[in-house]
C-alpha cells in the first residue's frame, strides 16, 4: 500500500457478500467476511480510509527505521545494526516520540488515498469479473483492480511521504509539518513533491499485484470455503505483504532517495542541484553502495508490512 506502505503503501481486499448464520456461501456465491454488493461507494471509502489509517499507523516507528536504514550514508550515530536495536537507540538518545515523527501526515494522507483506493479496487475489480469470470474470482482481475487503484492512491499519498520520510530522516532540519511543507515549496518547487511519483507507481503496482494475487492464491488454500477464520486472513495477509515489500525493495530505496535528497550522498558522487528520475535515482544508488544498497532497509520493510497488511 507500504502499504506503505509506504502503505508502503500496502492494503487488503474488502471483499463483497453477505454474512448467513452458517458462515458459509448464500445464495449468491458471496462470502462471510463481504460488505454486500450493492452498498454505497461511500461505505467501501469508510472502510478504507480506516484500514489504511491503521495499517500505517500500528507500525509506524518500524517506518521510520526503515528510512534512516535505507540511507545511502548515514550519519555514524544512526547506523543501525538491526531493527530493535535501532528503535532502542533512537528512543534513548533523541525521545520517546521521536519514531512517531511524521505520524500527523501520514495519517492525513492515508485516510482519503486509502479511502479512493478501495472505491475504486471493489469497482473496478467487481467489473472486470463480471466480464473475464462472469462474475467469479479472477486473478486478472485482481490484479488489474489493484494496479487502476495504486495510480489513484499514490496521487494522493506521495506528497505525505515526501513530507513524512524528511521528518523521520537522523537530523531532520524541519521544526513540524508546515515548516517542512513551506521549506520544500519554497526551496525546490511543488514539483518536489511528485519528483518520486513515476518510481512509487513503478514500485506499487507491481507490490499490490503480487500482494493481491498471493493473497487470493492462499485464501483458496486455507480457506476455500471462505468460512469464518480470521486466522487465514492474518496468515495470507502477513505472507502477501512480506514477499511483495522483498521483491520491491529495491525500488523503495530508490524512492527514499527522491523523497530525502540525501545531502551527504549526492554530494559525495558530485551531483548538484536536487536528484530526479527514477534512471538517474537508480544509477546513484548503485555508485553509492553496490547491488547491496538496493536492498537496504530490506528487513525493517518486511517487518513493517507483514502486520501491516494483516491488519489491513
Amino acid at each position: 500500500m507500504e502499504l506503505s506502505s509506504d502503505r508502503g503503501v500496502a492494503t487488503l481486499e474488502m471483499s463483497q457478500a453477505k454474512i448467513k448464520n452458517d458462515d458459509t456461501f448464500d445464495g449468491d456465491g458471496g462470502d462471510y467476511e463481504s460488505l454486500p454488493p450493492d452498498v454505497s461507494v461511500a461505505t467501501h471509502m469508510t472502510a478504507g480510509a480506516v484500514a489504511g489509517i491503521l495499517e500505517h499507523t500500528v507500525m509506524y516507528p518500524v517506518d521510520s527505521v526503515k528510512t534512516r536504514m535505507q540511507s545511502l550514508q548515514p550519519d555514524p550515530n544512526a547506523q543501525y545494526k538491526g531493527v530493535y536495536e535501532a528503535l532502542k537507540r533512537i528512543i534513548r538518545t533523541e525521545g520517546i516520540f521521536r519514531p512517531l515523527r511524521g505520524l500527523n501526515i501520514t495519517m492525513l494522507g492515508a485516510g482519503p488515498a486509502h479511502a479512493l483506493y478501495f472505491a475504486c479496487y471493489e469497482r473496478a475489480k467487481r467489473s472486470l469479473s463480471d466480464v473475464i469470470q462472469n462474475g467469479g474470482n479472477s486473478h486478472i482481475a485482481n490484479g488489474v483492480a489493484g494496479s487502476v487503484a495504486t495510480v489513484l492512491h499514490d496521487a494522493i499519498m506521495n506528497p505525505a511521504e515526501v513530507v513524512k520520510q524528511r521528518m523521520q530522516m537522523y537530523n531532520s532540519p524541519y521544526k513540524g509539518l508546515w515548516d517542512c511543507v513551506q521549506t520544500v515549496t519554497r526551496t525546490e518547487g511543488a514539483g518536489a513533491f511528485y519528483r518520486s511519483y513515476s518510481t512509487q507507481l513503478t514500485m506499487n503496482i507491481p507490490f499490490q499485484a503480487v500482494h493481491f494475487i498471493t493473497y487470493e492464491l492462499m485464501q483458496e488454500q486455507l480457506n476455500p470455503h471462505r468460512h469464518y477464520n480470521p486466522g487465514s486472513h492474518i496468515l495470507s495477509g502477513a505472507a502477501a505483504g512480506a514477499i511483495s515489500a522483498a521483491v520491491t525493495t529495491p525500488l523503495d530505496v530508490c524512492k527514499t532517495l527522491l523523497n530525502t535528497q540525501e545531502n551527504v550522498a549526492l554530494h559525495s558522487v558530485n551531483i548538484s542541484g536536487h536528484l530526479s528520475g527514477m534512471v538517474n535515482a537508480f544509477r546513484t544508488v548503485y555508485r553509492l553502495g553496490g547491488l547491496a544498497a538496493f536492498f537496504k532497509g530490506v528487513q525493517a520493510r518486511v517487518i513493517y508490512q507483514m502486520p501491516s497488511t494483516a491488519i489491513a
